[in-house]
């Protein structure tokens, strides 16, 4: 099976920060193991006749076998693999008892990156033994569009952040011509970047805030890879760099337009909030250069000031 950037993540993950998982698991299969559980890694190759078999993910937790794969598509294949991929695991750790060997499936799940309305809540295989009895194979999955960002920490999913850029994928040329969303989505990353370093900063953890940083920047840059401003933006947040956030930015385009026009309103002996020869005057203005902000419109932000015809035009085009 090919790897791709998605599993090389995910895989990172499970091998550097193995703790990560427990929430997932707890969440999945509805145990409530402490994050200081014992975690034993077991190796995800696994040796067949017909070749190797490689897993996302594989986990002894309180003596239980936990097996996770991580799909960035949804597969209609999963059930099949994911049966084959459990009977290696379980061969594997086969006990036999006198001449009978006892074979414990892993508790198994697939976690969807990305998923839509036919996606299952579980994969489901029907195994009909030589007596035509039946037995069903049933695996759960989990669905990333599911979560957003309070959930996951409220859940303590931080598996899950690199991978929360997906959840716009579809949007994100969108949100780069939006000045509106792209600051929103800027947010969310200023806000994901605090209240990550705060959850590890107490657990201990300061080295997996930077290795989760670099795994968020890697999954952005290749979903926003031709989307330079999202792509750049999202980065040096959660870069660490100091940015001008785009509301600051805004707020600062504003104000100095208001300071420029005060100051050439009283050079022409006009009292402040009268410059537009408005009842409501400044104020009126205000609204103005926000909606001209809003709407992407900043270089029209200057003539507003001095142009009182074209102000005037402004004024009836927004019902200000």
């Amino acid at each position: 099976m090919s790897s791709t950037i998605f599993d090389d993540v995910f895989r990172t993950m499970v091998e550097k920060m193995p703790y990560l998982a427990v929430p997932l698991i707890n969440e999945v299969f509805d145990t409530s193991y402490p994050k200081n559980v014992e975690i034993t890694q077991l190796r995800n190759e696994h040796q067949q006749e017909n070749g190797e078999v490689i897993t996302d993910c594989c986990l002894k937790i309180g003596g239980k076998l936990y097996h996770i794969e991580c799909q960035s598509m949804d597969d209609t294949t999963m059930a099949i693999r994911m049966i084959e991929y459990d009977f290696a695991i379980a061969i594997e750790n086969v006990q036999k008892e006198g001449r009978r060997y006892r074979m414990e499936l892993p508790r198994s799940c697939v976690l969807y990156l990305r998923s839509g309305s036919n996606t299952p809540d579980f994969l489901e295989v029907e195994i009909v033994l030589y007596d035509e009895s039946v037995l069903l194979y049933r695996v759960p999955t989990i669905k990333l569009e599911t979560y957003t960002k309070d959930k996951i920490f409220e859940k303590d999913l931080l598996m899950l952040l690199p991978f929360y850029i997906m959840r716009y994928e579809k949007d994100i040329h969108e949100i780069s011509e939006n000045p509106r969303l792209f600051q929103q989505l800027l947010n969310q990353y200023e806000e994901i970047r605090r209240n990550l370093e705060d959850e590890l900063s107490k657990a201990g953890k300061s080295k997996w805030y930077m290795d989760l940083n670099k795994l968020i920047i890697k999954i952005s840059d290749y979903i926003c890879q031709n989307e330079e401003k999202v792509r750049k933006g999202v980065g040096d947040i959660m870069g660490g760099k100091v940015l001008e956030l785009e509301s600051e930015r805004l707020e600062r385009i504003h104000r100095e337009a208001m300071a420029k026009a005060t100051a050439e309103a009283e050079m022409r002996g006009e009292a402040r909030g009268e410059i537009k020869g408005e009842a409501k005057g400044e104020e009126r203005l205000s609204a103005l250069i926000n909606r001209l902000i809003l709407n992407g419109r900043n270089a029209e932000v200057q003539l507003v000031t001095t142009d009182k015809e074209f102000r005037q035009r402004l004024y009836k085009e927004y019902g200000i």
